[in-house]
């Protein structure tokens, strides 16, 4: 059967993932190269090195993307602001906001929606896009419902299950869940636990128009591999 993906579709729903606090110099240099090279959506890489990310990129279509307030989401909404500041002084064209969980499980939504408000009018005054990470493994359906409809208020660019650090990442039933809740123009973005084609085309099917993955390279020369095989005649297959 003739598979409904091309490579590009593929490569284009990648950020690639280079938030591990281990990763050298040399090695957060290759990843945006490997990034570079594959064309993907995006590099995610550890903040202090985003302004080294988006030199790599320059003249690329890949997007240098950064974290604010990972990975827990308890820095306060001024030491977020300050972040986002810095992002996009260094060059950052989607940011990765991770919300304030603690608040969201008091309840205390007046909190949430002040602070991503002020984060998403920050990040949109530079024409860059925002990405609220929810962290799904600390929240009840109710809660994601929640954050949705408010996020879809504000007018955010995705929403996002995960921060890859939590004890669980992403679910293909919260994609759903929040494609549901979520009004048309708000994509989502699946993280953590992304590692093969396979879970990336379970994401796709959800509702997910982005995941973050430190596989980049596995998934797609599986990508490469399987869309070869589809052209070869019927009977070498």
């Amino acid at each position: 059967m003739k598979a409904d993906y091309n490579y590009i579709e593929i490569a284009k729903m990648i950020d690639h993932s280079l938030l591990n606090p281990a990763l050298t110099a040399a090695e957060l240099d290759r990843g945006c190269r490997l990034a570079r090279e594959h064309d993907v959506a995006s590099v995610c890489i550890l903040p202090y090195y985003l302004a080294r990310c988006a030199e790599l990129l320059s003249g690329s279509d890949v997007q240098p993307s950064t974290t604010v307030g990972f990975p827990h989401g308890a820095h306060s909404t001024k030491v977020k602001l300050a972040e986002v500041e810095q992002a996009l002084k260094d060059g950052g064209r989607e940011l990765d906001v991770v919300i304030n969980i603690s608040k969201a499980l008091s309840g205390d939504w007046e909190y949430i929606r002040s602070e991503v408000e002020l984060l998403t009018r920050a990040t949109h005054a530079r024409s860059a896009k925002v990405k609220i990470i929810f962290e799904n493994a600390y929240l009840d359906n109710a809660a994601k419902i929640t954050l949705c409809q408010l996020c879809g208020e504000i007018g955010v660019d995705w929403v996002k299950t995960s921060t890859g650090f939590a004890a669980s990442g992403a679910a293909a039933a919260d994609v759903r869940l929040m494609r549901t809740h979520s009004p048309r123009q708000v994509q989502i973005k699946a993280a953590g636990g992304i590692r093969t084609l396979d879970t990336l085309l379970e994401m796709r099917a959800s509702g997910a128009s982005r995941v973050g993955s430190s596989s980049t390279e596995q998934i797609l020369a599986e990508c490469r591999h399987r869309l070869k095989l589809q052209e070869q005649p019927a009977e070498v297959l």
